[in-house]
């Protein structure tokens, strides 16, 4: 591999952080006027435009937060870091633009219990003072922040988030901007089915098993739900069930992540090109008596973490037409079935009496509707062309 054929991404870092009684006093401050402050801009942009039918914009409300400041009553806004409360307006005016786009909803209200999470700029002249990779990160009014490695970046970042989760745990997360060397191409492909018996299984007939994350805990997260039910709203032994519930939870997706990314991580290792069907997971959410097995899966996870992970390898990945009839469609003579109930596992071609397996004959034809890019299939009662969604 040459230079020239290095590709420059974002990768993004996540830490584990400690800090001490002072800094947590400190972001606690951080956090509590940040949210004041998006809340407080959100109101007010709220109310302008429902009484004058007039839209402002964060940069307004800034100017009518450096008057605030010069206030007595509000001189409490100054413990806070400035950088903080800008980068907060800036993410308000990025959840409008998403809202008037038409990719996300009204924003909303933000309040304690839930997530928190807080922006730094690092001054960019002054940087060896403020970070060095794999030793020490230095944020205004908290000082060196002790971060546990798991990672060494290369880059330097310019944005650092603080985020405090609903367990009281802290991270640090930040992007750099990276260039890596793509995987030698194999020339082999493979075709992917996704289900809730086996999330994935592939052309070549292997199966990743479903490890089901969510059943595994339930029993536990049951017993600490109806705990935290018996308890009175507010009280300290309510707090204390409460984050015992997100533990649980947090233990769920944290287990779930890690088997995504290995198990994407193993699919792109083993061809040069991927195929699989764009599944409309939230209309599959819809079943009520699947939308568990589901959404315990992590389908939508896996889908992304190939795709960004397949621009990184150099591989191809592509995405075909999920209205194709692969599961009633014969691999070998390409004869269709008039019907296939998800009961039936393993079926004979009565045309070629070929035997198959119901997800890996799938996948087979994942892989040659990718492949071919164009065929005729009876699909929803019709012929008609199945094209390719890259």
């Amino acid at each position: 591999m040459t230079e020239s054929n290095s590709t420059k991404i974002q990768r993004s870092y996540k830490f584990r952080c400690y800090p001490n009684s002072i800094q947590r006093q400190q972001l606690s401050i951080e956090f509590g006027h940040a949210r004041w402050v998006w809340n407080s801009c959100l109101a007010w942009r709220t109310n302008i435009y429902k009484v004058y039918g007039e839209k402002v914009t964060a940069i307004d409300f800034s100017r009518e937060l450096t008057f605030l400041k010069q206030l007595d009553t509000y001189s409490w806004l100054k413990e806070a870091s400035a950088t903080v409360l800008n980068q907060k307006l800036r993410d308000q005016d990025i959840a409008f633009r998403n809202f008037f786009a038409g990719r996300a909803k009204y924003p909303k209200f933000k309040k304690k219990l839930h997530a928190q999470s807080i922006r730094y700029q690092l001054d960019q002249r002054i940087i060896t003072n403020l970070y060095r990779a794999g030793e020490f990160i230095k944020l205004p009014k908290l000082g060196v922040l002790k971060l546990k490695w798991s990672r060494k970046p290369i880059d330097i970042p310019k944005v650092v988030t603080v985020i405090k989760d609903c367990t009281d745990h802290y991270f640090v997360s930040f992007m750099c901007e990276e260039s890596i060397q793509p995987l030698p191409r194999k020339p082999n492909g493979i075709g992917i089915d996704l289900g809730v018996r086996d999330v994935v299984v592939t052309s070549e007939g292997w199966k990743s098993g479903n490890p089901k994350h969510l059943r595994l805990h339930a029993r536990t997260l049951k017993k600490a739900q109806r705990r935290f039910s018996r308890k009175i709203k507010g009280s300290k032994r309510w707090h204390k069930q409460r984050v015992i519930v997100a533990n649980v939870h947090a233990k769920v997706r944290n287990t779930r992540q890690d088997w995504i990314h290995k198990l994407s991580t193993t699919l792109i290792y083993q061809a040069g090109f991927i195929a699989m069907e764009d599944l409309n997971v939230k209309g599959m959410m819809a079943n009520r008596r699947l939308s568990k097995a589901i959404g315990d899966v992590g389908m939508h996870d896996l889908n992304r973490q190939l795709e960004y992970k397949a621009k990184w390898a150099g591989t191809e990945f592509v995405q075909v037409n999920r209205w194709a009839p692969t599961s009633k469609t014969c691999s070998e003579c390409s004869s269709v079935q008039e019907t296939m109930p998800l009961s039936v596992r393993n079926w004979t071609c009565p045309d070629c009496n070929i035997s198959h397996d119901r997800d890996v004959n799938a996948a087979k034809n994942i892989l040659a509707l990718a492949t071919v890019g164009r065929i005729e299939s009876y699909a929803r009662g019709g012929v008609h062309k199945l094209e390719v969604v890259v």
